[in-house]
This record gives C-alpha cells, sequence and structure tokens, in this order.
C-alpha cells in the first residue's frame, strides 16, 4: 500500500508519541508499505519550529537522517499538485492540508491522518 503521511503522522511516529493511533502505525510500519512526506510537511515543520510552536524529540537537521532511517521517501510538489489544490472548496483552510490533499490524489496515496476534514474532499484517509 502506498501512503502519505500528514505532518502530525510523521512527527508523532518520529516522536514516539502515544497520540499515533495503534492502526496507524500498524499501516506505517507494514511489509510492503511505501511511505511518503511531502515536502510541505517539512516546510510546515521547520516553520513551526522556528516559530517556537513544535518540539521535536530530534533535532531539525536530523530529520532527514529520520526520514532515510525509516524508509520513508519525500514527495515533491508539482505544478499539478497546485493546479488541483486551486479547484479545492475551503472544507480546510489549512494550506499544508489542503497541499497533501491534493498530493494524495495525484499520486493515488493513501493519507495517514487524524484529520476528519480530509474525507470532505472525498479522499481516502485511515487513521
Amino acid at each position: 500500500m502506498n501512503y502519505l503521511l500528514d505532518t502530525h503522522t510523521f512527527i508523532w511516529f518520529v516522536n514516539g508519541d502515544k497520540q499515533l493511533s495503534a492502526n496507524a502505525k500498524k499501516m506505517i510500519e507494514s511489509k510492503g508499505a511505501n511511505n511518503f512526506i511531502s515536502i510541505g510537511s517539512l516546510w510546515e515543520i521547520a516553520i513551526k519550529v522556528s516559530l517556537g510552536k513544535l518540539k521535536m524529540n530530534v533535532p531539525l537537521v536530523e530529520v532527514p537522517e529520520q526520514i532515510s532511517k525509516n524508509g520513508f521517501q519525500i514527495l515533491p510538489v508539482t505544478f499539478e499538485d497546485t493546479l488541483l489544490l486551486s479547484t479545492f472548496p475551503f472544507h480546510h483552510r489549512d494550506p499544508f492540508d489542503r497541499l497533501i490533499i491534493a498530493q494524495s490524489f495525484t499520486n493515488k496515496l493513501t493519507i495517514i491522518s487524524k484529520d476528519e476534514q480530509f474525507k470532505n474532499y472525498g479522499v481516502i484517509a485511515k487513521w
């Protein structure tokens, strides 16, 4: 299965946070799972760390190592993603979440997210 981790899903996984559901952890760690992290999520993390709104258990500089160590792949943003995003209704105003939703469609990925708003876009999201 091909998964796109929402930003909080990635953070909770890397931090070993108990807020990550057992099902989400199982999906991420399942044999044959291809897990992607949006470059938008990394941008969001960097912004929140720099503003002091997010504390990571690992320094920001070590996030690429965590991505590699866990076999995750970084998903770039394409023009197709931005075009699709521009057509979305505003069920959700968070620009990073809207980008993740667009990327899930253009790359045919299931999102792993606790955010119930994602389903308003018709995307496949599991928790």
